[in-house]
């Protein structure tokens, strides 16, 4: 027969909260394996989901359509980690940076260095559109893009807000169709014509 002890006596234990600089100092330790790939969400240690051949394809494609484009105007970023202090390091697929003459040498790229951040979505959809969109609409993060491999289009969000409940969201969402082209919002002159981008 099992007896549960009063409340008063019960040991409640909670998760481990890392901050960046103890994420940062496991990783120089050697606490995860070279092929494990992890990142840091609100203090929390999250396994990152194995990239399938749909998604890497389509990020291959997106790499190539920002670079002819961006050029040299801003600095292409890919599936590398950023620094939302106090204790958030994700990796988003791609981001796009203010120009710097270190190349971010020095330290992870910060929100005020983010022009455009890109995630790309398939298995990893409702995590993209619930965990990391208030963490990144916190983070100050002007646009936030969503490329939707599920239903099949792009996702773009705009001006981040904190409601009347203190949760972090963004103020404009337009959704475009992989037959539609988008201005970047970093660059507006410039055009990305989806059809090159989705499968045909």
């Amino acid at each position: 027969m099992n007896i549960i002890p009063p409340l008063n006596t019960m040991t409640i234990t909670t998760a481990k909260q890392f901050t960046i600089n103890e994420y940062n100092r496991l990783a120089e330790l050697g606490f995860f394996h070279e092929d494990e790939r992890v990142e840091l969400i609100m203090g929390e240690i999250i396994p990152m989901v194995a990239k399938g051949k749909l998604h890497s394809t389509f990020n291959r494609r997106l790499i190539r359509e920002l670079s002819i484009l961006i050029a040299t105007r801003a600095t292409l970023q890919n599936q590398d980690p950023i620094s939302i202090s106090p204790n958030s390091q994700p990796e988003p697929d791609i981001v796009i940076l203010r120009n710097q003459d270190d190349d971010y040498l020095n330290s992870h790229p910060s929100p005020q260095d983010i022009l455009l951040l890109i995630e790309i979505a398939d298995s990893s959809l409702k995590y993209d559109q619930q965990v990391k969109l208030p963490l990144y609409a916190q983070a100050g993060i002007s646009d936030y893009w969503i490329f939707n491999l599920i239903e099949n289009c792009l996702e773009t969000y705009k001006e981040p807000l904190q409601d009347l409940q203190g949760k972090f969201n963004y103020r404009r969402k337009i959704i475009y169709l992989p037959n539609e082209s988008v201005n970047l919002p970093c660059f507006p002159e410039l055009t990305l014509d989806l059809s090159n981008v989705f499968p045909g």
